[in-house]
């Protein structure tokens, strides 16, 4: 396995909180959002799940698709690699599309559940910062508006937040955990809009876009 360094910000970086995260080049979806939110963890915990979770092997199993992946720790690296080809210390079955919610309880070493979960559970940016730095990331994507015109709800009524500029924009509407969750990569665009909690507006064209972005964005490509 040839591995290289990742992260959604930081691409080609050495280190992520002083951890190294490495995935086979070619990586499938799941080993890839696994790595985007393991580097989302460090960024806002540091490194202090991958210190307690030292020397030790985790897989990662789809609760409803056959997708599978290991999670590799030692010596100040965390590898990401597709499938479970090893006796892992832990085993972890999840929801791809809720956050990488548990389904069940962890088969394996207890004391390392708690960090594991910590490493695959990053707390959610705000909503507006989420945006900016959505958009960032989405402005190479060819077709993209101009504008991303993110609206939600709060205690005050209405709250609209504008990124980009120019004469072509795209709407996307909906609570703010769910819009921080989109726009971060937690959550899978089409997923939230079958929920009927996200709404857009644009022409179909922009929907493929947006989707095409928030791809960009989930799986770090």
């Amino acid at each position: 396995m040839t591995e290289t360094t990742i992260g959604p910000a930081t691409r080609g970086a050495d280190a992520v909180g002083g951890v190294d995260i490495r995935i086979e080049e070619d990586a499938s979806p799941i080993v890839r959002l696994i790595a985007r939110t393991i580097t989302d963890s460090l960024r806002a915990n540091g490194a202090d799940s991958v210190a307690a979770a030292a020397q030790s092997t985790v897989a990662v199993r789809s609760h409803d698709t056959p997708q599978a992946a290991t999670i590799s720790i030692s010596n100040g690296a965390v590898a990401v690699s597709s499938g479970v080809f090893t006796e892992p210390d832990l085993t972890m079955t999840v929801d791809l599309n809720a956050r990488l919610a548990l389904v069940g309880e962890p088969v394996g070493a207890g004391d390392l559940a708690a960090a594991a979960i910590a490493l695959l559970s990053p707390p959610l940016p705000d909503w507006k910062a989420a945006a900016e730095s959505f958009w960032a990331a989405a402005r190479t994507v060819p077709g993209i508006p101009d504008m991303l015109v993110a609206i939600t709800e709060g205690p005050d009524g209405l709250d609209q937040h504008v990124v980009g500029e120019g004469e072509t924009h795209y709407v996307i509407a909906g609570p703010p955990e769910l819009l921080a969750g989109i726009f971060s990569g937690a959550d899978d665009l089409i997923a939230a809009l079958s929920t009927g909690l996200v709404g857009v507006r644009g022409t179909l064209s922009q929907l493929s876009v947006l989707v095409a972005a928030s791809w960009k964005v989930r799986y770090d490509v």
